[in-house]
């Protein structure tokens, strides 16, 4: 039985090599950017808007919880339940 030999590979992958050094880098970051679709002011508002309210939601979630949970605890362990 013989055994077919693989070609060695190396153990880490090859990175390509620049060849425009950081001048070439910036000069290609600048042209993505430029291919980017910004959002207008007016829809930045409205998503700014959404995230807050949704904030507020789980802060409001979370504090219930909270409260339930302390209620909760106090009545296992008989102690007087204080609140917030």
């Amino acid at each position: 039985m013989s055994m077919s030999k693989t070609p060695d590979t190396p153990s880490t992958v090859a990175l390509p090599k620049s060849k425009r050094g950081m001048k070439g880098f910036f000069a290609e970051v600048k042209r993505e950017i430029k291919k980017v679709n910004w959002p207008t002011k007016e829809e930045t508002t409205r998503l700014t808007g959404v995230v807050l309210t949704i904030c507020g939601l789980v802060i409001l979630i979370l504090m219930g919880l909270n409260y339930i949970f302390d209620f909760s605890v106090s009545l296992l362990e008989n102690t007087e339940f204080k609140g917030f």
